[in-house]
């Protein structure tokens, strides 16, 4: 079957789980484990080994061996190649604060295909300084850097008031991908693919586990 296809009947469920099992497998590769089993697997994750088994038979052409199980570099390399981090992808931050700060820092995106360039603020102070190594640029050049670079990832760390806006513009410079923390609900037109996260709502669902767990009383 081709990956275009798999893309296209992958669920949602099932891409999620294959960054788990990506950082899994890698782990194990550094360990020098050269073939692992799907229950081996499956009891990392969490899972059954008739799932992981499903999942890597929609993204891999390896069947496993008896006895020995998945090549773990043929796996590697295969869920890389169907979540594209076989291809480096840049991209930039929009509002160089505390959460941008923190995305511009973090060299893990790598390893995922994503490689942050650059951020850009408005704030005066910030603007013309590095972070983590990378520039900080008025967001008012922000769509010529998106043409010039041909940057295809946004992701957007800015205040709600000035979101869309912000989204706007990425896409309306070329970006084809938005990632957005801010707490607003974005709008994109067809064709541009967007992930809006909400650390509010991640947190509520966090604090009323505990609070049904009894770990929070009053």
């Amino acid at each position: 079957m081709e990956q275009e296809n798999n893309v296209v009947e992958a669920s949602r469920a099932t891409i999620s789980r294959m960054p788990a099992y990506l950082r899994y497998l890698r782990d194990e590769r550094e360990r020098g484990v050269e073939y692992i089993s799907s229950s081996f697997v499956a009891k990392e994750m969490d899972v059954s080994a008739i799932l992981v088994r499903k999942d890597f038979a929609l993204v891999s052409s390896n069947p496993g061996k008896p006895r020995l199980g998945f090549e773990i570099g043929h796996l590697i390399h295969d869920i890389e190649k169907f979540l594209g981090y076989d291809t480096k992808t840049d991209a930039v931050v929009v509002g160089a604060g505390g959460l941008g700060s923190a995305f511009l820092g973090y060299e893990g995106f790598k390893n995922y295909g994503m490689n942050v360039v650059a951020a850009f603020d408005i704030n005066k102070k910030l603007v013309g300084k590095k972070i983590a190594d990378k520039p900080v640029y008025d967001t008012a050049t922000l769509a010529d850097f998106i043409r010039e670079k041909g940057i295809k990832i946004g992701i957007i760390t800015v205040p709600k008031a000035a979101a869309q806006h912000v989204c706007d513009v990425m896409v309306s410079a070329g970006v084809k991908a938005v990632w957005n923390f801010a707490p607003l609900l974005l709008s994109v037109p067809e064709g541009v693919e967007l992930k809006n996260e909400d650390l509010a709502a991640s947190l509520a669902l966090l604090s009323s586990k505990l609070v049904a767990n009894g770990a929070l009383k009053e």
